[in-house]
């Protein structure tokens, strides 16, 4: 079973070297994917999973993990505003509980505010048509989600907090 780790600093002595990561950007109609290289510098997004019942959902999940020799996993967690967590992060909380018995790996969370903005504003500066936008904004903010904790891994690495 696997291990949830709050923070990224908690998170980080307890990733297997040279192992990708895979982020999760959690919605209600679909879950966002994004997985780095094994190196851990870069994030890309490559799908976007249609969600069906738990079940469904994470064997596709499993089934990128074995694929793509993931090391460790990052769901975004929607907080409000102000800091505060509503039904969405504590939605994502269970999510990640239920997903952990069936994955041996490492599961941390990363504050996803504004990554689907963030997301959204690139795919317009590329000016990605809104249907396009709409089947990709998942897995592009699921790699902003990444790309953040990649960040913080490398600081964390390099002794600055």
């Amino acid at each position: 079973m696997s291990e949830i780790y709050q923070t990224i600093e908690d998170l980080a002595p307890n990733l297997p070297p040279m192992r990708a990561l895979m982020g999760l950007d959690l919605g209600t109609k679909t879950i966002g994917v994004a997985v780095s290289d094994s190196m851990r510098s870069v994030a890309t997004p490559i799908e976007t999973v249609k969600r069906k019942k738990f079940g469904v959902d994470a064997q596709r999940l499993v089934d990128i993990i074995k694929d793509r020799n993931i090391g460790g996993i990052i769901l975004g967690l929607p907080m409000n505003m102000d800091g505060s967590e509503g039904p969405r992060a504590q939605s994502t909380r269970a999510f990640a509980r239920n997903l952990a018995p069936l994955v041996d790996l490492p599961i941390g969370f990363w504050d996803e505010r504004l990554s689907t903005v963030a997301a959204e504003r690139a795919l317009l500066e590329a000016d990605t048509s809104r249907k396009r936008r709409s089947e990709v904004i998942d897995h592009v903010a699921a790699s902003y989600i990444l790309q953040g904790v990649l960040d913080r891994l490398t600081h964390i690495g390099s002794g600055a907090l």
